[in-house]
């Protein structure tokens, strides 16, 4: 599987875990606290395939400034979502109408980051890398991502 196709999965993925999340109730509260328990697990192990891998691999294929801009945002993105969003959820009452709001702000605000990748970035490493590299890139990130998601089993 190549890496973007790898990637893509993921989003798909993710989107759904997030829909649900969202969706869930004040009532929900077991539901709520496994739902983030996952979400978090599978963002942390996505999250650090594109750092360790896929973002370098597009910095090392581009002279173009945007390109590494883009990759840069990227970081933040992930960073913002790691180091705030999410622990303000693991502080906030799974009962309360505050959670609710919380959890569709990381809804949307992953949502958007994936659009950005897919839309910007992903064309953009399809336009700069071949086939043959993708194949390879998406191998060696699929077999770290089973890596990461056994260590945080």
């Amino acid at each position: 599987m190549d890496a973007i196709t790898l990637l893509r999965e993921d989003h798909k993925m993710l989107r759904k875990l997030l829909e649900e999340f969202a969706e869930t109730t004040e009532r929900a509260v077991e539901t709520r606290k496994k739902m983030l328990k996952r979400i978090e697990t599978e963002l942390a192990a996505h999250t650090a395939i594109e750092e360790e891998l896929f973002y370098p691999a597009l910095i090392a294929a581009t002279d173009d400034i945007e390109d590494k801009r883009m990759v840069a945002e990227g970081i933040e993105e992930h960073r913002a979502c790691d180091k705030k969003v999410i622990p303000d959820l693991h502080k906030s009452d799974p009962s309360s109408i505050e959670y609710s709001g919380q959890a569709k702000v990381l809804k949307d605000y992953i949502f958007h980051h994936l659009k950005e990748e897919e839309e910007d970035m992903f064309p953009k490493m399809r336009e700069l890398v071949s086939r043959k590299e993708l194949q390879e890139l998406g191998e060696k990130m699929l077999a770290r991502k089973k890596e990461l998601l056994g260590e945080m089993a």
